[in-house]
């Protein structure tokens, strides 16, 4: 998120001066880090959770063309930014990966019929195909049909035009040309420890190099803290209102993964299925082709864990030290409202190598202990947000929380997250620099083209602006 602030503001403003500070060694090593997230780039191809059956047993596909509509401006802007040489070729951070679902039982394949129905007539989601023919399934994604107990309904769903994204390598290589040619000071091993407002307007930032423990401050116009789970104890000791009533909930996660080239060879999809009951949307089972640093894998899971730090490198303090008097009772309301996430996270934190195996041979049910090995993901904070009807809601996907004045922005939440950074910053400039829009608007669609617009109620516009960044990106079969 910070990497693609600073790059839109570089490219909008390169009279302004801007700072990064990074708190760790290097950057992209915490929520950013390849081997930290699943890379999926999130288009709702094949996410259920963002078309959720209604209660009448409707299912539309609003959402799931929103964040489509997000997406597309992360691949148009990066795909200028090739264009420029801002960031390197296209294989050293995307590559063109099918994103498939796959349910299993009768309601879930009546489900994802109706999924599909809704969402072939949806010009992003031009080229979705649907099938409950093992043979077909066979040819998408042979692991998946591989000694399949007959008898046993089962569809899936297949968009060759899915996507698997390093996004540890988009931020390395923003950053680096921020740096090198923008003159932006990218500052390591730099903790910032408070937030103060000036009679002035401005920030005093207050930091600790963590090298020498050396303090120091700087006087900012503008911040924006993209600073993962710790965005909410810095917003907090910022003093804005508006950070009143929020409050965290850390999920930390493991995937299995296999470099086994005979199994990796097999398998080449994103392929997500139905979430366990009370899993959060970011815990939904998939099975994942990941390719980081040109080497191929396959990842499945996420398995939750524990840990009460907001990230891996965070404090086991964390989670207590966020408590305030106004967001205790929406956090404790959240507790008692979702006894299903509860149970869901001890259940996860009670299985074994083997019983984990097990869950990966509901996708693989050739799948063999040996072959599998643990591997820690990130840490993500679940955001709990103050409700004037419930009292407190637990919120998926992430949100921006910005002081009155405009002067400081965070970003709060996970998951579509980094798919969506573009369009999330996009908006964050549009609240806090509203008088600098008109004489940047020209710039921002040479960068998007579909700045201001939407794709999806333009058919010729989605089938031209996707076929051109697919090519602009090197993501045609």
């Amino acid at each position: 998120m910070s990497a693609t602030l600073g790059t839109l503001l570089s490219e909008l403003q390169p009279d302004w001066k801007i700072a990064v500070y990074e708190r760790l060694g290097d950057v992209a090593l915490e929520s950013s880090n390849a081997w930290n997230n699943a890379g999926t780039g999130h288009a709702a191809l094949c996410e259920l959770n963002y078309m959720p059956e209604g209660a009448d047993g409707t299912v539309t596909a609003a959402r799931a063309v929103g964040i489509n509509e997000q997406f597309q401006q992360s691949r148009q802007l990066w795909s200028s930014l090739v264009a420029e040489g801002i960031l390197d070729e296209p294989s050293t951070f995307i590559h063109s990966t099918p994103h498939m679902t796959f349910v299993r039982g009768e309601k879930d394949v009546a489900y994802l019929k109706k999924r599909y129905e809704a969402l072939r007539v949806e010009p992003l989601f031009a080229g979705i195909e649907y099938s409950e023919d093992s043979r077909v399934i066979n040819q998408w994604a042979p692991l998946l049909m591989q000694k399949r107990r007959k008898g046993e309904p089962f569809a899936a769903t297949r968009v060759p035009a899915g996507t698997d994204v390093d996004f540890g390598a988009v931020t390395r290589q923003l950053l680096q040309h921020l740096a090198e040619q923008r003159g932006v000071d990218v500052v390591l091993n730099r903790e910032v420890r408070k937030l103060k407002k000036q009679k002035d307007g401005s920030w005093l930032v207050t930091y600790r190099d963590l090298v020498g423990r050396t303090p120091g401050s700087v006087r900012a116009k503008f911040v924006f803290v993209g600073a993962g789970g710790w965005a909410i104890k810095l917003l907090q000791r910022s003093g804005i209102p508006e950070i009143k009533g929020y409050g965290v909930f850390p999920i930390g996660g493991q995937f299995l993964q296999t470099r086994n080239p005979e199994i990796v060879a097999q398998h080449q999809a994103k392929v997500y299925s139905q979430a366990s009951v009370g899993a959060p949307p970011m815990s939904v089972p998939h099975l994942d082709t990941r390719v980081v640093d040109g080497e191929s894998s396959l990842l499945f899971g996420p398995f939750a864990t524990f840990s009460p730090k907001f990230l891996k490198t965070g404090s086991m303090f964390d989670i207590v030290s966020q408590v305030r008097p106004h967001n205790l009772g929406p956090m404790l309301k959240v507790a008692v409202d979702n006894p299903g996430l509860i149970k869901y996270l001890l259940g996860e934190l009670l299985k074994g190598h083997e019983q984990k195996v097990d869950s990966l041979r509901v996708f693989m049910p050739t799948a063999k202990s040996e072959d599998w090995t643990l591997i820690q993901a990130g840490q993500r904070a679940q955001v709990m947000k103050k409700d004037p009807e419930k009292g407190g809601v637990l919120q998926f996907g992430t949100e921006v929380v910005s002081s009155a004045d405009h002067t400081i922005a965070g970003l709060l939440g996970a998951s579509p997250g980094a798919s969506t950074a573009v369009s999330i910053m996009l908006n964050l400039i549009k609240t806090c620099f509203p008088e600098r829009l008109g004489e940047w608007e020209s710039r921002l669609r040479e960068l998007i083209p579909s700045y201001g617009e939407t794709l999806n109620t333009n058919p010729v516009a989605a089938e031209t602006e996707l076929g051109r960044t697919a090519e602009a990106l090197a993501l045609t079969h």
